[in-house]
């Protein structure tokens, strides 16, 4: 019975004819699609890690990686956007038998009528993964895969704010029906129900207009941080964001992302290392950073405390690159500044 109500808030939320809700995660969400669409070898077409995509979209580490032939799409050198007429061409050369649409650090909207046209043309399965913008899409304020793509993976907890772990999505019942037996029994044992109810009552949640309200408010304040930081000569990559991330370059300041993570931290900013478009460091050092609006917001700040937030992290960096052995004063100054701003605004009451 919990699960049925999990399937059908799933289903209203997302205008899916199918829902999976089984999935421990969106890694293993992808991968039972992956099981149910691909022979080991074929080959699958996703996003470059450095151009924003995922591990589990071809990534050499990964077991995407491992088992089939992984092709890599990327930005527009000038407007670090997704480049659509080399997508084409790179998908025309390859075959895929899969595209993969989405990624965890690309901040602007996604065309999926656009890459659905591509799979089109090329008879592969468009495949996206939503699990960064599932909740921008839930809300409304980002358009809606469902309708384009064969099928759909998101994790439940990221911007969604549900329960931890996976769905899938999908619009083919004949589809479906590969996935859950993909699900179980081949990827997973039983299901863990007590996610199933952390993800139903997300689900429900996210019905509701205050939800709608708060995406809005994670959106808006996206914006104002990625401006904030421009204001402050930061160097933001796309040149801002449409969605609940900014991508900050930090070449131009002569700054590294394992540094700059680091220093943040100390200063009580919690952020990620992240690889950059056409990024020259390897991955555990990298050349940017990665900034996130919901958990500020989830907290109750605005577009106010959002300037506040980027202004400190504009000293930090500014610090770092002064002093970039030794960033300390900063840091101790700018850390009581966050332990101030969160006092007004404390989690528990």
């Amino acid at each position: 019975m919990l699960s049925r109500h999990c399937h059908r808030t799933c289903e209203k939320l997302f205008g899916a004819a199918f829902v999976n809700v089984q999935p421990h995660s969106g890694a293993q969400a992808n991968q039972a699609v992956f099981l149910s669409l691909l022979k080991p070898g074929d080959t699958i077409l996703g996003m470059s890690l450095a151009a924003g995509g995922h591990l589990t979209h071809g990534a050499a580490p990964n077991l995407s990686g491992k088992w089939f032939n992984a092709e890599q799409y990327g930005v527009d050198e000038e407007t670090a956007e997704i480049d659509f007429d080399a997508l084409l061409d790179k998908a025309k050369a390859c075959k895929p038998k899969i595209i993969l649409a989405g990624g965890s650090a690309y901040p602007r909207t996604l065309d999926f009528a656009k890459f659905r046209e591509i799979a089109d043309a090329v008879d592969a399965y468009l495949m996206v993964d939503m699990a960064h913008i599932s909740g921008l899409v839930a809300a409304g304020v980002h358009p809606n895969p469902v309708p384009h793509a064969h099928v759909v993976t998101s994790t439940t907890h990221k911007t969604l704010r549900a329960g931890r772990g996976g769905i899938i999505l999908s619009n083919d019942e004949a589809l479906g029906k590969k996935i859950n037996s993909a699900v179980f029994p081949g990827l997973q044992g039983g299901p863990l129900v007590h996610a199933i109810a952390g993800k139903a009552a997300g689900f429900g949640e996210a019905l509701r207009p205050e939800f709608r309200a708060y995406i809005e408010l994670v959106v808006a304040n996206a914006r104002v941080l990625g401006e904030t930081l421009i204001g402050r000569g930061v160097d933001i990559v796309s040149g801002g964001t449409d969605t609940h991330l900014v991508l900050v370059d930090l070449r131009p300041k002569g700054l590294t992302g394992n540094i700059t993570e680091v220093s943040l931290e100390n200063a009580g900013i919690t952020c990620n290392k992240n690889g950059v478009p056409f990024d020259p460091t390897p991955p555990m050092v990298t050349s940017g950073v990665r900034l996130g609006s919901p958990a500020g917001t989830t907290r109750g700040f605005g577009t106010a405390e959002f300037v506040q937030i980027g202004n400190l992290i504009g000293d930090v960096l500014d610090g770092l690159a002064k002093n970039p052995e030794d960033n300390s004063v900063i840091e101790n100054k700018v850390r009581e500044q966050v332990r101030e701003l969160c006092r007004a605004f404390p989690i528990y009451q």
